[in-house]
């Protein structure tokens, strides 16, 4: 039996059932850009008089709707939550699917350790994840390139998606990490979500309110902020290392609480 591609197996539908959805979400998204464009001028207007706290619970921030980067930033902060809800629940469920399914029984009397199961499906999330990432850059580059009248746009959406692509990994290994951690295996996907929903939360408020802008460390939906990685310096070294530190706990956590925990059979 092999552990990896049973999961790639496993999972596929609900891979594709996210893959189309993110295909039509960029399609209708685009397609109300092309609206934008026609009244210009009113769009901007409406903006300048919206609160600053509307426009943060909406993802608008400072972008400029009537141009294409502007707007596809504003996508992207729907598209990387999207993004994290599938990361997170898909590292929760794969870990405790055994005991959920009253499964781990008959895996775990094959001669395989519980490290090479947990190296087999980690590795199988990342391809899920990564295949997830590679939808959505064809699918934002076409219908972006669609209506950008030729401006340049790879070297931006290609950033974002690195950046999407770091923050899928972070809420991955959070998800796999409860998992392991969990004494009940059909309430981690949700823990996974409710821990996601927080920080994204958290992330809106801090667009709210400069004063607690300190809190940003605390949530990765600020690590990878659209209009930095657009306009501003990019990638900053502290949220990268920030990043990379926690998906080494977060896994080496998830290896140490599931070979050391008595399973659910």
């Amino acid at each position: 039996m092999n552990v990896f591609w049973r999961e790639i197996k496993a999972n596929r539908k609900a891979l594709l059932i996210w893959c189309i959805g993110i295909v039509l979400f960029m399609i209708s998204g685009m397609a109300k850009y092309e609206g934008y464009t026609t009244s210009a001028q009113s769009i901007n207007e409406m903006m300048a008089k919206m609160p600053s706290s509307l426009k943060a619970i909406f993802g608008m921030g400072t972008f400029d709707l009537t141009t294409v980067t502007g707007y596809f930033g504003l996508l992207f902060f729907y598209l990387a939550l999207m993004a994290a809800i599938h990361a997170s629940m898909l590292g929760a469920s794969i870990i405790s699917k055994e005991e959920r399914d009253k499964t781990a029984e008959f895996l775990f009397i094959k001669p395989v350790s519980r490290n090479k199961v947990i190296t087999s499906k980690l590795l199988a999330s990342v391809v899920n994840i990564v295949i997830f990432n590679l939808v959505t850059l064809a699918s934002s580059l076409v219908m972006v390139r669609h209506y950008s009248k030729g401006e340049e746009i790879v070297g931006e959406i290609t950033r974002l998606m690195l950046g999407m692509f770091i923050l899928q990994l972070i809420f991955l290994f959070i998800g796999s990490a409860i998992a392991a951690v969990s004494n009940h295996p059909r309430t981690a996907p949700s823990l996974a979500t409710g821990i996601l929903l927080l920080t994204f939360i958290l992330s809106i408020v801090i667009d709210m309110n400069s004063r607690i802008e300190s809190l940003k460390y605390f949530t990765p939906f600020k690590y990878f902020d659209a209009k930095n990685l657009m306009y501003g310096p990019g990638f900053q070294t502290v949220y990268l290392i920030l990043s990379f530190a926690l998906i080494a706990v977060l896994s080496g956590a998830t290896y140490a609480f599931y070979k050391n925990r008595d399973l659910h059979i």
